[in-house]
């Protein structure tokens, strides 16, 4: 057997139901048209395209409209479930969803409907130190920038250290039953996480933090879609 048999199948969880209210709009921003394409079948195709993705399970809103019914993609399975009113609860949906061929132990890959322009090479650096990991890895990217806290008045009441801060992105890296065990944790606590790292590390474990590429860019206003239209087509 191949190293990657003996680690197991890996899947992906890409949870769609959101309706994207800082955007803007009726159709939801995973729907937008980019390059031709909905923005979502931009990042659908980023995972299944990678070797060593084996299929991918779309959390969607009830009675989505927009879902173009999609059951494979770049030869790999697409599979469908219904999602909750909080990320946290559409990703447990979607682990609940993953084919039993998934065993309890495997990893899974969580990724944002909104991040598109994602690069195979991520992927490959995230599953190398992840999987070799007791817990997993998240890609993330360390602070550049300057921080400042503001006060109420708006002024600026002082500079905030930016050493050891880091962005976090998407995909995350986690075991099937350790992160259903952590979501649900979080959710019978009555807190609501915003990421899949938050939840892990509030069950005292930490996961490794796996520099990625700045243009892993989530779409969240009309200025990220005009620059992922940039960056697809530069690509």
């Amino acid at each position: 057997m191949t190293p990657d048999q003996v680690r197991g199948r890996l899947w992906a969880v890409v949870p769609a139901a959101g309706r994207g209210t800082r955007f803007g709009g009726e159709v939801p921003k995973q729907y937008l048209a980019v390059g031709g394409e909905p923005l979502i079948a931009h990042t659908l195709t980023a995972l299944c395209a990678h070797p060593k993705v084996d299929g991918v399970v779309v959390v969607l809103a009830e009675a989505d409209a927009h879902w173009p019914g999609w059951q494979a993609i770049a030869g790999k399975p697409v599979v469908t479930c219904v999602g909750g009113s909080e990320r946290a609860d559409s990703v447990l949906a979607g682990l609940a969803a993953l084919p039993d061929s998934v065993r309890a132990d495997d990893f899974v890959l969580v990724h944002d409907a909104a991040r598109p322009n994602l690069h195979p090479a991520d992927i490959d650096r995230l599953l190398e130190y992840g999987r070799n990991d007791p817990v997993g890895a998240i890609l993330a990217a360390p602070l550049r920038d300057t921080l400042k806290r503001a006060g109420d008045d708006g002024g600026i009441d002082g500079t905030e250290p930016r050493e050891r801060l880091w962005r976090a992105f998407t995909p995350q890296l986690f075991r099937r039953l350790q992160l259903s065990r952590a979501l649900e944790a979080a959710r019978d606590a009555g807190v609501a996480v915003t990421d899949e790292a938050m939840a892990m590390e509030r069950q005292g474990l930490r996961p490794l933090l796996i520099e990625g590429r700045e243009d892993n860019l989530k779409v969240t206003t009309a200025a990220d879609l005009a620059l992922l239209e940039f960056l697809l087509g530069s690509r």
